[in-house]
């Protein structure tokens, strides 16, 4: 009996995350500003809660942390871009440079390297054209970009004003008894998405300070540029830290040979050492905890289904996944059969 409940509620979960995903690709643009919506509110829900406890009216209390979103996003935004401009041209020939030694180093087997090196902005604009004109329909990007960030922020503040209401919208959905059980879940997957966020935005901000301290005492050419990007690709979990790592390692080969390349490599094993093992566990304990696999699994599901922002997407919503699996195994786990 109880083998033929798991298989039904199995079986209504798959068909609902189908559904959900069909939906989300068919009405993405309106979909996309949700999804980050929800991300702010779980980001930054502890900062509004604080200003209630200080007995702040719940609109004002919701309105400063809009302005605390845009700080951030902006302070963040302004630090990353800034580093990129300064120190990206700088980055990218370290980049390419790296590519034609390897290639010299490969011979006749690099040729395609070196071809890639020489011919990698026409086709990045190719990528992008192609991207651009499939995605947006001869719509601006950054209007668009500035539209889905402006409804956003407008549903931030909604989100956290009216967060009181949100159990008596989820009961008006269920059928006859079933009320609690959708609340708990509604509750339990927002907090693995709350968890998610917090934890992920102290790890990345740690990695790429550590990092950026690395190759500044290492002299690596765009130190600070490199940890910015350490930070924005933590939100991307091992694929990431992997790319960002890559880079920093090719950036110092390139400029100040194998050695400090040998040392940049140990710096960022180190700090992936000091996340998986003191960091992750530290922070994260009273999160979901998901298997490497899993994660991975889910980046390649959000790629495949929305590029970048699908992989940014895909973790925390297979966290809350998670956690509403794992509300219904408490539940039911222990029921007689």
């Amino acid at each position: 009996m109880r083998t033929a409940a798991w298989c039904a509620v199995l079986l209504l979960l798959a068909g609902v995350v189908a559904v959900g995903i069909w939906l989300c690709v068919v009405f993405q643009t309106a979909v996309t500003p949700v999804l980050l919506a929800i991300l702010g509110t779980a980001l930054l829900g502890p900062l509004y809660r604080r200003l209630l406890r200080m007995k702040v009216q719940k609109s004002l209390a919701a309105g400063l942390t809009v302005l605390a979103v845009l700080a951030f996003v902006g302070g963040a935004t302004y630090i990353v871009v800034a580093a990129l401009i300064e120190t990206g041209d700088q980055i990218i020939a370290s980049l390419r440079q790296a590519a034609l030694d390897i290639a010299d180093h490969l011979g006749a087997a690099g040729t395609s390297i070196d071809d890639l090196a020489k011919n990698a902005k026409a086709l990045l604009e190719k990528f992008g054209g192609t991207a651009a004109s499939g995605v947006i329909s001869g719509i601006s990007i950054v209007g668009q970009v500035a539209a889905m960030a402006v409804l956003a922020l407008l549903l931030i503040f909604f989100f956290l004003r009216d967060s009181h209401r949100a159990a008596d919208a989820l009961r008006s959905f269920a059928p006859g008894s079933t009320g609690d059980m959708l609340e708990a879940m509604g509750r339990r997957a927002f907090e693995a998405v709350e968890g998610f966020m917090r934890g992920t935005t102290i790890v990345a901000l740690v990695d790429a300070v550590l990092i950026t301290i690395g190759l500044l005492i290492l002299r690596v050419p765009g130190a600070v540029g490199l940890g910015a990007l350490v930070f924005v690709t933590a939100y991307i979990p091992y694929l990431g830290a992997f790319l960002s790592g890559a880079i920093a390692v090719l950036v110092a080969l390139a400029d100040r040979g194998f050695v400090i390349a040998l040392w940049v490599l140990g710096v960022v094993l180190a700090v992936q050492v000091i996340e998986g093992n003191v960091l992750q566990p530290a922070i994260q304990s009273r999160t979901v905890q998901m298997h490497p696999a899993v994660v991975m699994l889910a980046i390649t599901a959000g790629a495949s289904v929305a590029g970048i922002l699908g992989m940014l997407l895909a973790v925390p919503v297979t966290a809350a996944a998670f956690g509403v699996i794992g509300e219904l195994r408490g539940r039911y786990a222990n029921q007689p059969g």
